[in-house]
Order: C-alpha cells, then sequence, then structure tokens
C-alpha cells in the first residue's frame, strides 16, 4: 500500500431520517459544523493526507453536494460523483458501484473511506505509513476505531492489540467503528454494482477469518446522527 496516491471514497447518501426536519432540504453531509459543511472536514483531512481522486456517491438531494463541491479545484483535488437511485444503495451497495479502486493501471487496490456525516480531527498520514508496511498481506480492511459512545455502548469489534491489531468479534476490548478506514477491493468482490448491499455482514465475516485490523483514534470524534449531537459539536468548536 503506498501512502501517497491512495485513493478515497466520502459516503453522503443517506436520507439522514433523524435529523429532519434538517435534512428535509440540505443534505445532512452539508449541515454545517464550525462554519464549515461536515463533508468538507472530512475532505479536507483526506486531501491533506494526500488521498486522491475522491469519489462522493449520492442519493437524497444529491445535486446539492456536486453543486457546493464542484470538480476539487478548490481543495486541489479531482472529485468524481457516484449517483444513487432514490433509497440509495446502502453502504457497501455504494461502494461497489462507485468503485473507487478504478484508477489508472498500477495503482493501488486499496482505498480510503469515510463516512460524510462523521466528524473527526483524525490525521490518515500516521495509518497510511503505518499500514505500508505493517498490515498484513490477508487484511482486507483496517478501521479507524473510538471509544464507546454513549449510543453504542458495546462497540462494533474486540481490538487484540496496540494500532495496527486483529480485530474480531469477541467481547472483551471492544470499541466503535468511526466510519472511517482503509479497504482493500477484494472486500466487495460478493457485492454487484447497482445492487443494495450492507457493510456490516462484510466486516464481520471478515473479522471472523482474521482480515480485519483496526487503529485507534482517541481525538474529538463525533458520529452526527440527531440535530442534538449536531448542536453539541457546534458548541464545542466554537
Amino acid at each position: 500500500m503506498s501512502p501517497r496516491g491512495l485513493p478515497g471514497m466520502i459516503l453522503a447518501a443517506g436520507r439522514g431520517e433523524r435529523m429532519r426536519p434538517l435534512t428535509d432540504q440540505t443534505p445532512k453531509p452539508l449541515l454545517a459544523v464550525g462554519g464549515k459543511p461536515l463533508l468538507v472536514w472530512q475532505l479536507e483531512r483526506m486531501v491533506q493526507a494526500g488521498i486522491a481522486p475522491i469519489v462522493i456517491n449520492t442519493a437524497h438531494l444529491g445535486e446539492q453536494i456536486s453543486e457546493r463541491l464542484g470538480d476539487g479545484t478548490a481543495w486541489g483535488v479531482e472529485l468524481r460523483y457516484s449517483p444513487e437511485p432514490p433509497g440509495a444503495l446502502e453502504t457497501a451497495g455504494g461502494i461497489a458501484t462507485a468503485a473507487p479502486w478504478q484508477t489508472p493501471a498500477g495503482e493501488s487496490s486499496w482505498f480510503a473511506l469515510a463516512n460524510g456525516d462523521v466528524f473527526a480531527d483524525f490525521d490518515w498520514r500516521p495509518l497510511l505509513s503505518a499500514c505500508q508496511s505493517e498490515a498484513p498481506p490477508q487484511a482486507l480492511g483496517v478501521l479507524v476505531m473510538v471509544p464507546n459512545p454513549d449510543h453504542n455502548p458495546k462497540g462494533d469489534f474486540a481490538m487484540q492489540g496496540p494500532s495496527p491489531a486483529p480485530l474480531g468479534l469477541g467481547d472483551a476490548h471492544r470499541l466503535t467503528y468511526a466510519g472511517m478506514g482503509l479497504f482493500h477491493r477484494d472486500l466487495f468482490l460478493g457485492c454487484p454494482s447497482g445492487e443494495r448491499a450492507a457493510l456490516g455482514p462484510l466486516l464481520r465475516a471478515a473479522a471472523a477469518r482474521g482480515q480485519l485490523w483496526g487503529w485507534t483514534h482517541s481525538g474529538l470524534w463525533v458520529d452526527v446522527g440527531t440535530p442534538e449531537r449536531l448542536s453539541e459539536l457546534n458548541a464545542r468548536l466554537k
């Protein structure tokens, strides 16, 4: 895996039902925190790490996203868009359809992925550098993991050591998937383009096979899933 020139994808197709009525007129990733859309915070941190080009999938009010961000010139990166039908294709389906790894021949089979409705003061560069030398060859994903928030107290995976470390399905040392990570295209080989598919089952199956690893982030991280969390994050950033 090369720490530079890695393609990326930002997930921005969700309806944001729990954020209504805010998302009735504005797609959730364009809701502002700290004076900028949530999606722009993610975009800037990925560009800072040299992740390019970046694909953004869209569905609900997706034209607002492409109009707001354009071709990426303002951030010095090539942006591509992957429109999805009403209702979207869920996470794995959206990834398979966007195919962010379809870059020029010889480039990486890995890509960086981030949820467009997550805020984090995360620096991708140490993760990219570490995975270049330490990720095992059989790995299909390296997930950014955070301490369990109140809305997910049981966590998602058990992390079996310091970063980077294998992720398992046990009950000890469980952490929460932060909605960011590095993925190999082979994880999605069974997902046909244009069809709905969830990411969770793919991740759990990979963890059971020993093909999923974790990287901890102890800084600021918020899954902006409700108006209350959006308001709290805005107050914190001010």
